[in-house]
């Protein structure tokens, strides 16, 4: 704060005011606003204007405004990508080096991005501006996105004034798990209203613009807005993918080729660009150091080995996926329409990217439930084909298969996830300011990465980073602008740039890229056996040429720069374990560990990350009840169409649904209905041991149900192996809020005819009926 220079006396009539020391920092006369929009798994050959064959008219509308970089890079993950993009520092001096869901106790790993990483929101906030989030967030600790949790890490506690949308990695854009500023809320509708995110966040994201506006026109805002699209589940009004009938009917192989000879006529790239192979590395047939087998999930299917069915089915996918980008697109022209209508537009910097190439995690089969990638399950065809129709609704959880992944990072190899792979980490960026920057539609082909966009932003709006922000010293900031790329087309691009990632390693240096041949989440191990490829991207983008054999001492030098940097910013320990270990790896967990969970009606959705952990144990499941007429409705619930349980009451009968993994429904019935009066109403699973099926791996055991000790029905069932969707869809009582965890029934399915105490879940594995005369006494009821 500003010394006071007034004069005090006595009297106020006496004394001299000095307003300066009290007032909010106030941006500069003119400054512009800033608007980052940040797509998620949007492969570099996605949209039109970068080559690709869906249609996005208001990205094109910006690039037609603005310069188009064709060498543009991220870290070929979500989390890591945007605590650069939004820090302007390496993912692993971020303690990001994984999605936020995946910690590990390591500085590089930590998913606690340091207060000495100070965000641009916190930075512009100081600067005078409004500073707000829509969308995705993913840079809170999975165990830290509950009510309970520290909110530091929350966008308002990073710099933002106000948060419309969700913490984890993903939503599903007909039930989206909503956070508006530090609470949770319902959406606004439901799908069979018409609801849509995309509708809704392109709403809330003008609704900001003009609360602020109205007072005070001439102050500037920084929004970072982040769609949901195209990230799983690709979920969209099916008249939308239906516009891409016949798009995608040659296959992923055979469409490649017009989109590169697009991107070369657009002069993204050179003349003589090669098109990368279908299975680089000979996959599936390529082992690991100890023989170890190549994960299944990063291999193609060709095209000409697939039956029609499968065509039908994966060309589909494409459609639905099409269209998915397409709405939302479109919906962000709202955003761009209002701030043109406003004469907000030219005065605005506007900077649009990918956080990764094109997602992986369907697999070569594609997936009408994706949450089985986090479970370890691998998909097949014959799953998905008789749900063909209801890809892209609200019934669905779908993600697209690996063989668009690699079309849709046309002409490079691989995908998400693979930071050695321009197929991971090449992306797109478009940059605009009209009112100071001239359009150019000369791509730019400077090497520039995420690191790169906060000192970019910083020196066009003539702001130095702050040494000391909030009482923490700062780290340096690690990016290099590349401001005068704008203007100037033979400004020199970065020299070096970092990678580390889920088990990889890569470095580029001076046009050259060295990197490891060791899958993501992998679970090889053995890094100091890790055969290293050598690539002379300047010439060779789509890194069809290893030069490792024949440039030996560059490699080993670039090697000394990997592990270098390494200790520079982080990089070590290298984790490649798989997705199913990662989510069931140990850390803290969202709330204390304990044998027993109690939860109330009409509270707030509980994350199940900080729910009790079922996976591979015995659980009860108890309601306390008093039935006063036709009970019906939810008592308990978890999860939703991706996986989940629920406890419930459909036709005056109790009954219990796991849904294992969106793929299998497993019923209890009750054989008495539920009568009027006081009751205790519970589910107990008793675990017998791993399921002996490999179609449906997980834990098998058997379900009971009881009303008042007395066992009223029973079956087998198994639990899945993995989480059901992590901080999504969450834990509620006397509803089941979001997507319906049964089609039994439609959500929210409020529990009526009585009341619900509470509900207990104890997870402590002592048997129901050993202490029953216990648990009914956990409740208030006669």
């Amino acid at each position: 704060m500003a010394s006071f220079s007034g004069k005090i006396s006595l009297d106020v009539r006496d004394s001299e005011p000095d307003w300066a020391p009290f007032l909010a920092p106030k941006a500069a006369d003119g400054a512009p606003n800033v608007l980052m929009i940040v797509w998620d798994d949007l492969g570099f050959a996605t949209m039109d204007t970068f080559g690709g064959p869906v249609q996005c008219p208001n990205m094109a509308r910006i690039a037609d405004r603005g310069v188009t970089f064709a060498n543009f890079h991220t870290t070929a993950l979500c989390s890591p990508t945007r605590a650069s993009l939004l820090t302007g520092r390496n993912a692993t001096t971020n303690g990001m080096a994984t999605i936020a869901e995946f910690a590990s106790g390591f500085p590089g790993i930590s998913t606690r991005i340091p207060f000495e990483s100070g965000f641009i929101s916190e930075v512009l906030h100081e600067h005078g501006y409004n500073t707000y989030c829509v969308g995705k967030w993913h840079l809170t600790p999975g165990e830290e996105c509950n009510l309970a949790a520290y909110k530091g890490r929350w966008p308002l506690g990073r710099g933002f004034e106000r948060f419309y949308g969700w913490l984890g990695g993903e939503t599903n854009c007909f039930y989206p798990d909503l956070v508006h500023d530090n609470h949770q809320i319902e959406p606004p509708a439901r799908p069979e209203d018409g609801y849509h995110l995309a509708d809704d966040l392109a709403d809330t994201a003008i609704s900001f613009i003009r609360d602020a506006k109205v007072i005070d026109p001439d102050k500037p805002f920084f929004m970072y807005l982040a769609p949901q699209a195209g990230h799983a589940p690709h979920l969209v009004p099916l008249e939308w993918a239906d516009r891409y009938r016949g798009v995608f009917d040659e296959g992923y192989e055979a469409i490649r080729d017009g989109i590169l000879a697009r991107q070369i006529e657009l002069g993204l790239l050179p003349e003589g660009t090669a098109l990368s192979a279908i299975n680089p590395h000979g996959e599936p047939e390529r082992t690991g150091p100890d023989g170890q087998p190549w994960p299944q999930l990063d291999t193609v299917r060709p095209w000409d080995t697939l039956t029609d069915d499968e065509r039908r089915l994966f060309t589909r996918m494409a459609e639905v996926f099409a269209g998915y980008i397409s709405y939302h697109d479109d919906r962000i022209g709202r955003v761009l329409d209002h701030l043109e209508a406003s004469g907000q537009l030219d005065n605005t910097i506007i900077v649009v990217v990918s956080d990764n190439g094109a997602s992986g995690e369907g697999g070569p089969n594609g997936s009408f439930n994706e949450w089985r990638f986090f479970n370890g399950v691998a998909d097949t065809t014959a799953d998905t084909l008789p749900h063909l129709d209801e890809l892209g609704t609200a019934a669905s959880n779908n993600h697209y298969n690996t063989g668009w992944a690699w079309a849709l990072d046309t002409p490079f190899p691989y995908w998400k996830r693979w930071a050695g792979a321009e197929g991971g980490v090449a992306d797109m960026c478009i940059v605009s300011w009209p009112a100071q920057i001239a359009a150019d539609r000369t791509p730019r082909q400077q090497y520039v990465h995420a690191v790169d966009v906060v000192p970019t932003i910083y020196e066009l709006l003539g702001i130095e980073p702050p040494e000391v922000l909030k009482g923490y010293q700062q780290h340096p900031i690690e990016g290099e602008s590349f401001a005068a790329a704008l203007t100037d087309a033979s400004a020199p691009g970065k020299q070096t740039q970092f990678y580390a990632m889920l088990g990889q390693r890569a470095l580029y240096h001076d046009g050259w890229l060295a990197t490891t041949v060791h899958p993501p989440l992998s679970g090889w191990g053995n890094f100091e056996r890790d055969e290293w490829e050598l690539f002379h991207l300047e010439v060779d983008r789509s890194q069809t040429t290893n030069l490792a054999a024949t440039e030996p001492d560059r490699l080993e030098m670039l090697k000394g720069l990997w592990f270098y940097y390494a200790g520079r910013y982080n990089g070590l320990p290298l984790d490649d374990r798989s997705a199913i270990e990662q989510v069931l790896a140990e850390r803290p967990h969202g709330s204390p560990d304990r044998d027993r969970y109690v939860f109330y009606p009409n509270c707030a959705d509980v994350p199940e990350s900080a729910g009790p952990s079922i996976q591979g144990r015995s659980y009860t499941i108890a309601a306390g009840v008093e039935v006063d007429g036709s009970p019906e409705g939810v008592l308990w619930a978890a999860g939703g169409v991706p996986g989940g349980h629920s406890l419930y009451v459909l036709d005056g009968v109790l009954r219990y649904t796991f849904n294992w993994i969106g793929t299998t429904l497993q019923d209890v019935v009750a054989t008495v209905p539920l009568s009027s009066g006081a009751h205790v109403c519970a589910a107990e699973f008793v675990a017998e041991g791993p399921s002996a099926d490999p179609a449906t791996p997980g834990t098998a055991g058997t379900l009971t149900l009881y009303v008042d000790g007395e066992a009223v029905g029973s079956a087998p069932i198994v639990t899945q192996p993995g989480y059901f969707c992590l901080t999504g869809d969450g834990i509620c009582v006397g509803r089941d809020s979001a997507s319906a965890v049964t089609p039994a029934y439609q959500a929210p399915f409020p529990f009526t005819g009585g009341t619900i105490d509470k509900v207990v879940v104890d997870v402590s594995g002592e048997r129901y009926l050993d202490h029953e005369a216990q648990v009914r006494a956990w409740f208030a009821i006669d």
